[in-house]
């Protein structure tokens, strides 16, 4: 579904001046001159108004010249119906900040979508997991420019979760003041602290029995789906994973008992807690997955550098403090609460995964 917002400017226009050079006769010394001087004038007026930020008509030049449309390629994470009713917002504010030059959004099904969106050219930004920026990277020459904090940190874990402890927990389900259970050390009950984020109910994996079905998120979620398949993986446990389509269904996939397991972004629960008072209690996080680093924006090969630059500061200009909060496009959409420039070492930890996943 693509959503063009109302931009709050006007888009300048930005005509381009074709100037005709008429030559004279070789002896017609006087009239050369003459035209040599009008030619001269005329140079250094266009020189004038560009070194303003104006074209040669005097109007302001685009902020973005690479592109005559910005299309940003979102991918549902969660409900869908969330990010239709909210995305145009995230394209409004950016569009604001440039001045008014046009941006739209493309909601794609699925992360092999929206980077085949931006191989063909029709997406010129990607909001996207760690795993879908490598793609966008490695598959379609795009740029990663800015990744997301939550938290006040830029990196997250995958969440096993159950519906059956007594197979999978090692230790007593323990519940936090919010009603969300935990198992296997991942929340200690008398400090009131969640464990570090990183590999966390390991020895509990081991537990998953070949063949077991397993409620993954997306064929392209780094959490939903790469880092945990990873782990099952290394153990050498082969299972019949399928796939929700979203965190939140994988959650209610497991809440629903139509399967035991299941793997979410932490903490997913919350997403559906509303309508499901007892996800808390009824789920129980046995094991982690992860660091891994936040999702983020990749830029299209097809825009310059400095575009990618102007495009970069737009967005840090409403959501570099990491205060965002509902009422805020980027925080209703994805629940980001600011944004920092992407850091390509800690993305390394997603290329490794995905490279020895098959990726090319």
């Amino acid at each position: 579904m693509r959503i063009t917002p109302k931009s709050a400017f006007a888009l300048a226009s930005v005509l381009t001046l074709s100037l005709v050079a008429c030559a004279g006769d070789e002896g017609d010394v006087a009239d050369d001159g003459a035209d040599d001087a009008a030619a001269e004038t005329e140079d250094g007026a266009d020189n004038g108004a560009e070194g303003n930020g104006e074209d040669s008509n005097g109007e302001a030049a685009a902020p973005i010249s690479s592109v005559d449309e910005l299309v940003i390629g979102l991918v549902p994470s969660t409900d869908e119906d969330v990010i239709v009713e909210n995305a145009d917002g995230i394209a409004e504010q950016l569009s604001e900040e440039l001045d008014g030059f046009p941006v739209a959004i493309d909601v794609f099904d699925n992360y092999l979508g929206v980077v085949q969106g931006m191989q063909t050219g029709d997406v010129h930004l990607v909001m996207s997991g760690p795993v879908g920026m490598i793609q966008a990277e490695d598959e379609a020459g795009g740029t990663p420019i800015l990744q997301a904090l939550r938290y006040g940190a830029d990196t997250y874990v995958t969440q096993w979760f159950t519906n059956d402890p007594g197979t999978y927990c090692e230790d007593e389900p323990v519940t936090n003041e919010e009603g969300y259970s935990f198992c296997n050390g991942i929340y200690d009950e008398e400090t009131g602290e969640m464990a570090d984020y990183g590999p966390m109910g390991v020895e509990a994996l081991e537990n998953i029995e070949e063949g077991t079905t397993v409620s993954y998120v997306d064929e392209g979620s780094a959490s939903g789906y790469y880092f945990p398949q990873t782990q099952l993986n290394e153990l050498g446990i082969e299972v019949d994973g399928q796939f929700a389509g979203g965190h939140d269904q994988s959650v209610l996939n497991v809440y629903n008992d139509q399967m035991a397991i299941g793997t979410s972004f932490d903490d997913a629960r919350q997403n559906v807690v509303e309508e499901n008072p007892d996800v808390g209690e009824e789920l129980v996080v046995f094991a982690w997955a992860g660091p891994i680093p936040n999702d983020g924006i990749v830029a299209s090969g097809d825009l310059s550098e400095e575009d990618q630059q102007a495009i970069t500061d737009a967005f840090l200009a409403f959501s570099s403090g990491g205060d965002l909060d509902e009422g805020d496009p980027l925080y209703d959409v994805y629940e980001i609460e600011g944004l920092v420039e992407a850091d390509e070492e800690a993305l390394d930890v997603a290329r490794e995964v995905y490279n020895n996943f098959g990726g090319e």
